[in-house]
């Protein structure tokens, strides 16, 4: 299979890490900003080959992980309205409200669907003239085309019954929170190659400039992971910080701008809230004054009291970097995936689940 086996070559990741161990002379703690590079690098155990001198940190990469704990609650209590149907992708249903999940919730009787794409909410929608279908809008910048394509494609059938609640969420700016943390150890990154290969990476300039840290766009089968982490120790090793490119087979510097064209037709780039990491200046997408009308959150004037988060939860400081997840004093104990704390233990992108279901190494430790 083209450009997936050839990623998955054991013999010539062997090769790799053994340039790796080569290479790299002083300890480097390198994040990588996507859950579903955090699951590579657990499942195919790459973690327990990496030398002594590597730690990889868990970046906020996870859309389900930080999507805000009152957005979860407003999509529950919508879910839970007369004539609703709510739309999620599967990710999103055991995720922790304050009170309950929308799985729970479907469970009582709300009518909570998984699909696919958003636009089969839209077909949804014109199929059923008589409710209104809410999509839950959840992501980073890679699903937002699809999202604001279901606005525009709504918009062109006439539907009045359909909107979306959005929850979208954008990389530079959660590079730029991460950097100025006082906390922050974070030597190079890592950077999604899906969202590159919307956006592009001539926005990841300025960050390497500014912070003087290396950033390898990397994509997410083991040979792309460990050639990503190779890239950064050399940088590393040499003193030098650059912006590289590792996923030269789907990412150009310009990115998708026919994708990039439909965002911004639809989206405006607003301050945005991080479940477990708090607000960072304009870092999410909210739709425009054009396409308002599709707003869930104003459609329906959603007026709910927000709640805190667990306490007991230590999910931003995983996703910060600062934590693994076998450090947290729940972790497999009260905290699993049938019962979860925070939505880094149910999401398929999150580092929990990830430690939970695939690491071995960890899942004894208290």
């Amino acid at each position: 299979m083209k450009y997936l086996s050839e990623y998955r070559d054991p013999k010539l990741a062997k090769k790799v890490l053994q340039e790796i161990k080569k290479t790299v002379t002083q300890p480097c703690n390198i994040m990588e900003i996507c859950g579903g590079q955090t699951h590579s690098l657990v499942k195919n155990g790459i973690l327990n080959v990496l030398p002594d001198e590597i730690t990889m940190l868990h970046g906020p990469g996870c859309p389900v992980c930080v999507t805000p704990l009152h957005l979860i609650d407003k999509a529950i209590y919508l879910s839970e309205k007369e004539n609703v149907i709510l739309c999620s992708f599967g990710d999103m249903l055991r995720v922790p409200g304050s009170k309950k999940s929308l799985l729970e919730a479907k469970a009582g009787g709300a009518d909570v669907r998984i699909l696919y794409s958003p636009l089969e909410a839209v077909t949804l929608a014109e199929k059923n003239p008589c409710k209104e279908v809410i999509f839950f809008a959840v992501g980073f910048e890679t699903t937002a085309p699809s999202n604001a394509l279901s606005v525009i494609h709504a918009e062109k059938l006439g539907l009045k019954n359909y909107s979306i609640l959005t929850s979208h969420v954008l990389v530079p700016p959660a590079i730029t929170a991460l950097m100025e943390d006082p906390e922050s150890r974070i030597d190079g990154f890592l950077a999604a190659g899906h969202v590159c290969s919307i956006m592009g990476y001539w926005e990841y300039f300025p960050l390497v400039e500014k912070y003087k840290i290396p950033i390898v766009v990397t994509g997410f089968e083991p040979l792309d992971i460990l050639q990503g982490i190779l890239i950064t120790v050399k940088q590393l090793e040499e003193g030098r910080t650059e912006l590289e490119n590792q996923y030269t087979r789907m990412v150009k510097e310009e990115g998708n701008t026919s994708a990039q064209k439909i965002i911004n037709q639809v989206f405006d780039v607003s301050d945005q809230a991080w479940r477990g990491i708090g607000t960072i200046e304009q870092s999410g997408y909210r739709l425009n004054k054009a396409y308002e009308r599709f707003d869930a959150d104003k459609k329906f004037s959603i007026d709910i009291e927000k709640a805190e988060e667990n306490k007991e939860c230590i999910a931003g400081d995983i996703m910060k970097g600062l934590k693994k997840p076998y450090q947290c004093v729940h972790f497999g104990k009260e905290c699993t995936p049938q019962n979860p704390l925070g939505a880094p233990m149910v999401s398929s992108e999150g580092a929990c689940a990830a430690y939970y279901n695939f690491s071995t190494m960890f899942k004894t430790i208290s």
